[in-house]
Parts: structure tokens; C-alpha cells; sequence
């Protein structure tokens, strides 16, 4: 996982509410267990005709939504069904964060364990991004989880401590697991010795 430390991007906005997981990834795209290809997949029934040909007017098919890395949701993102696989279509087609005024809970923890910053912002706020330019890059900086709009104004943004030092880090729950190993074989080892004096 790359760490996850400041961001400067576009925005490609989707101002739809209650977006659910199923439209982000249909359920019939569920039987695999990679990562690879799922960008293909991200919102499927809004990108593509019946006959597979992309639909020109969907904001990722045009120009604006190629490259950016923050997706601008409506209210209420990611509701629905818990599926892994919707924080890995929109990591797979490149975005990095995601701003809404709420997301639902579970959608929220896949996120963030699968290195995608789910942002929550003000009403007002939310309002004033869908009105910036095509060409307005706001910037995250994770660290002091602040968003920085264009005009210089700083809106600050909730995240929770373990998965923010697991996205500054750019590991998993497993991998911060694993970096613990010396600490836990020592752990482990007094708890032996202890176990021997006991006995």
C-alpha cells in the first residue's frame, strides 16, 4: 500500500445521494477475490450500455473524470451491503479519497483498510465543491486531516487514530501487525519464561 500523506487533486463530482454498494460494483461482479480489473467494473450500470459501449455523458467517461483522484459523492455514501470490493473499484480506477457529508459505517471501514480516505464535510462545504471550476484542485493533508479548499479556507475532517496511522504508513491491519513482530516475540518469550516458573 502506498502511504497516504497529502493529496492534491481535481475533483470528479457525483452528486447523487444514497449511491449504494451495488451501484458502485453490481453483485455479479463479486465471485472474485482480486483487486485487478475491478476499475473496469466501478459503476458498471451507469458507464455502459447494454451492448458494453461507455455511456459519453457519465462523469468518468468524460474528460473531468479521467485522472482525478477525490471523488465529490452525494450525502449518504456507500450504503447498502458490506462488499470489500466497492473501496477496490474506486482505489483500482485511481481515486484516493472520497467526500461526502456521511458515509454508511461499513462502507466507511472497508475504506480505510483498503487505503481510501472516506472525507467527511460540512453541509455548506459539500455545497461549495460541486461550484468550483473543472480545473480546481483542493489538496488533503492527513496528518493535520485538514481540506483545503483553492480559496485557502481549511475545513478539518474526522478519522480514526489506528487507520490514520495505518494510511500515514501505507499498511494494512495485517501489515501494522506484522511490523509489531519484534515486540511480540519478546511478549511472547516472557510469557514462556514465566510460564517455566510457574510450573
Amino acid at each position: 500500500m502506498k502511504p497516504f500523506i497529502a493529496l492534491e487533486s481535481r475533483l470528479v463530482p457525483l452528486p447523487t445521494n444514497d449511491i449504494d454498494t451495488d451501484q458502485i460494483i453490481p453483485a455479479r461482479f463479486l465471485k472474485t477475490t482480486s483487486k485487478e480489473g475491478l476499475d473496469k467494473q466501478l459503476f458498471c450500470d451507469w458507464r455502459y450500455n447494454a451492448d458494453g459501449s461507455e455511456k459519453p455523458d457519465f462523469i468518468l467517461n468524460t474528460p473531468r473524470g479521467k485522472g482525478a483522484e477525490i471523488l465529490l459523492a452525494g450525502d449518504n455514501f456507500g450504503c447498502g451491503s458490506s462488499r470489500e470490493h466497492a473501496p477496490w473499484a474506486l482505489t483500482q480506477f485511481g481515486f484516493r479519497a472520497v467526500i461526502s457529508t456521511s458515509f454508511a459505517d461499513i462502507f466507511k471501514n472497508n475504506a480505510l483498510k483498503n487505503s481510501l480516505l472516506p472525507i467527511v464535510v460540512p453541509a455548506d462545504v459539500h455545497a461549495k465543491l460541486f461550484t468550483l471550476p473543472e480545473d480546481a484542485k483542493v489538496q488533503v493533508d492527513l496528518k493535520a486531516q485538514k481540506l483545503i479548499l483553492p480559496d485557502g479556507t481549511a475545513v478539518e475532517f474526522p478519522v480514526d487514530p489506528f487507520a490514520k496511522n495505518c494510511l500515514l504508513e501505507g499498511v494494512d491491519e495485517l501489515g501494522w501487525i506484522l511490523k509489531q513482530e519484534s515486540s511480540i516475540a519478546a511478549y511472547e518469550a516472557s510469557r514462556i519464561g514465566t510460564l517455566n516458573t510457574l510450573a
